[in-house]
């Protein structure tokens, strides 16, 4: 078990009796416990342990106070968090912010409230198109357990960066400021995740990070809310049950919806690249399931005018791999999952011909580091263009819960194990 090391003896020791203290009542939280040994400050670096993709919203908020879920892929001792304004059109207040271990619903597990701050300060002002992050503060993150970010916005934010798909419930109050309160008042719930774009933690010198770039099946559209069933989720899972990972997180940066080459529900792939892969905290890694939206609509009336053909969208990927690899990232290719039986014209013959063909390039090509098929984890052996039923949520193209572990199954995790020479010491 990786260790990690507080900056003082004395400090780290309080802190390490009030995370075994903290730990014992969270329910669900990892066994992992992260303590110090005899590495400092400088064997440790930053590595995110949950991510998702700002998009443009309707919804505004006004004097009143968010309790955002989030679910944790690595732990660590210290973190931090990124909020963002990336759509808003007006600068966005922060009026105060904190985050805690979440016990059950919006309930905070007492003594784990921490409060945040920017740049020392508690409240920051946030430009439009931009993102602050907060400074670090000590807290005994498990792994794969659940925070709750409490945010205090005091005047009307205008329309909200959020993330549409958020499959996980978070809390907003009434008017007021309830950010430290082990018990939050809830006015309304939402499964959409508003303002915020990342969390990190300190993690060792090994911690690394995978981004998932891709669509609504890598967002985990028709999988259960609150179960983080997303293959993301299930991903992250297999990393935490295998030693020697367990510094590995995993960054789910997908939009339902989202095209290669085109917008239509978030910015497309290649213009928010850099924002959703490269400006990654700790990344290494990216796994790319992309190019379903750029077929199926190009079949829909009103989007025909945007039709690609399947060279333009090998075209697209092949930019996003040379654009990794300058980085000095790895980046792996997932094969586009079946979708015949989809809603008329989003499913043609034409269309599944271009998936063959994007699916054959990804094989066989050599342009990737490695290939993901997650076509072959979950079609139907006996009807090939169709997804298995057994993991079919039934519109023919999400996965179900259980399509979503067969895709996370079916990846290698030698993909993601440390290069030769990079190993423990």
């Amino acid at each position: 078990m990786r260790r990690i090391t507080t900056r003082s003896s004395e400090r780290a020791l309080s802190t390490l009796v009030l995370g075994f203290v903290t730990l014992i009542g969270f329910a669900g939280a990892s066994s992992r416990v992260y303590a110090d040994d005899d590495h400092g400050p400088r064997d440790q670096q930053w590595v995110g342990t949950w991510a998702t993709s700002p998009e443009a919203g309707t919804t505004s908020f006004n004097s009143q106070t968010l309790r955002l879920i989030v679910h944790t892929s690595i732990g660590g001792n210290e973190v931090r968090v990124r909020l963002s304004n990336a759509y808003g059109t007006t600068s966005l207040a922060i009026g105060a912010a904190h985050i805690a271990l979440r016990d059950t619903g919006a309930q905070i597990i007492p003594g784990s409230d921490r409060l945040l701050t920017f740049s020392g300060q508690a409240s920051i002002a946030i430009p439009p198109g931009a993102l602050v992050a907060s400074d670090p503060v000590e807290l005994h993150v498990p792994a794969l357990g659940d925070l709750a970010i409490s945010v205090y916005l005091p005047g009307n934010t205008g329309p909200a960066t959020l993330h549409f798909e958020g499959k996980q419930t978070s809390y907003i109050s009434s008017t007021g400021d309830f950010t430290g309160m082990i018990s939050f008042p809830i006015s309304s719930t939402t499964l959409q995740s508003f303002f915020l774009a990342n969390v990190e933690v300190k993690e060792s010198k090994h911690g690394r990070a995978i981004v998932t770039l891709g669509d609504s099946i890598t967002d985990g559209t028709a999988s259960t809310p609150d179960t983080n069933h997303r293959w993301p989720n299930f991903l992250a899972n297999r990393l935490q049950a295998k030693e020697g990972d367990e510094d590995v997180g995993v960054l789910d940066q997908g939009i339902s919806g989202n095209r290669i080459l085109h917008d239509i529900a978030g910015t497309n792939a290649l213009a928010r690249f850099d924002r959703d892969v490269l400006a990654q905290t700790g990344v290494k890694y990216v796994t790319v399931l992309l190019g379903i939206n750029d077929i199926g609509f190009s079949g829909i009336p009103g989007f025909t005018d945007q039709a690609v053909s399947a060279n333009d969208i090998i075209a697209g990927l092949t930019q996003l791999i040379e654009r990794a690899q300058a980085k000095g990232l790895k980046i792996f290719g997932c094969t586009l999952t079946p979708f015949e039986g989809t809603f008329p014209g989003y499913y043609t013959p034409a269309g599944e011909v271009k998936r063959e063909a994007v699916n054959a390039w990804i094989r066989t090509s050599g342009a990737y580091d490695a290939v993901i098929d997650f076509d072959k984890a979950v079609r139907d052996p006996s009807h090939p263009t169709r997804i298995l039923p057994a993991y079919d949520s039934g519109d023919h193209l999400h996965p179900s819960d259980a399509g979503y572990m067969a895709m996370a199954n079916a990846i290698d995790l030698s993909l993601f194990s440390e290069s030769e020479g990079e190993g423990e010491e």
